[in-house]
């Protein structure tokens, strides 16, 4: 790997830095500097074993950035980011504000440097402040008086999950952790989400995650069903619906490359304007999740 000007191993008190952090992992493998060195030798395990966890990366970023790209096409203009790790390039408030800079963010992240990061970088920012919370406790997070200073409940929305639930276990029941969420939001809103999965690298995939298991965050791989399943209180997904996270939507095909690679499924749900809808006219972009009823 190439040198990158990383961080000094110092960070808050309150740090663990005697292991390894996702969110650092996945900034080191962004080409970011908020790392220690517990995290880029993890990195580096994870390189070793699988390359491909840089395409992951990217491409996790970059469906991030498509799907707040249409969100603010469609009218959205506030955005509640969960697991959203630490500042780089192409964050959610710099997508939105591009286009609409009264575009309201709040992020949400347990990591201490994510959100001391994110709140140095916000500073000036009116529009957008980050939050310190467990994503699993939804009402923490949707009581939190700075999510109700920016974000207006009764109004179209988009909940970002990008990469975030693969390191919630069953037993924090990922299904109700998505359920609340989509329970809070006003018709007309959205919620994405990007999930890894072992379908085409099983062997590769089981070492990443017993890497994982020495860190702060343990990974809980899933498959397109199972990630599916997540989204059952959206049933109604943006086209192309559950793909590779390369396959959403590309800014051009040669984007897409081998879609495997990804190493993950993505979908944006879409909470029509009556949670009763019955009928087939649904919105052009928008189709039923296959094997789904209405809600």
């Amino acid at each position: 790997m190439r040198e990158r000007n990383h961080n000094t191993d110092q960070g808050p008190s309150e740090v663990d830095t005697t292991r390894a952090s996702a969110a650092r992992i996945y900034d080191y493998l962004l080409g970011g500097s908020h790392n220690f060195a517990v995290d880029r030798e993890a990195a580096e395990a994870v390189l070793a074993v699988l390359p491909e966890a840089c395409t992951f990366a990217r491409q996790n970023r970059a469906f991030l950035r498509r799907v707040v790209q249409y969100g603010i096409e469609h009218g959205i203009r506030q955005f509640l980011d969960l697991g959203s790790g630490l500042p780089t390039v192409g964050n959610v408030h710099e997508t939105a504000q591009a286009r609409v800079p009264d575009a309201r963010v709040v992020y949400v992240d347990n990591e201490p440097v994510a959100v001391e990061h994110s709140l140095g970088i916000l500073g000036d920012n009116p529009y957008a402040t980050c939050i310190h919370a467990d994503i699993t406790d939804t009402q923490s997070v949707l009581t939190h008086p700075e999510t109700l200073r920016l974000l207006d409940f009764t109004q179209p929305l988009m909940v970002l999950m990008c990469a975030v639930l693969h390191f919630v276990p069953d037993d924090r029941q990922p299904d109700r952790v998505v359920r609340e969420y989509a329970d809070a939001l006003a018709p007309d809103s959205y919620l994405a989400l990007t999930h890894a999965t072992p379908t085409d690298y099983p062997e590769q995939m089981a070492e990443v995650v017993a890497i994982y298991e020495q860190t702060q965050n343990s990974a809980h791989l899933r498959t397109r069903a199972q990630i599916t399943g997540l989204l059952a209180p959206l049933p109604l997904f943006v086209y192309p619906g559950v793909v590779y996270t390369s396959e959403w939507q590309p800014e051009h095909p040669a984007e897409v490359g081998d879609p495997a690679r990804s190493l993950a499924f993505g979908a944006l749900a879409y909470l029509p304007l009556t949670r009763a809808h019955s009928g087939p006219a649904l919105p052009e972009h928008c189709r039923q999740a296959p094997g789904m009823d209405p809600m």
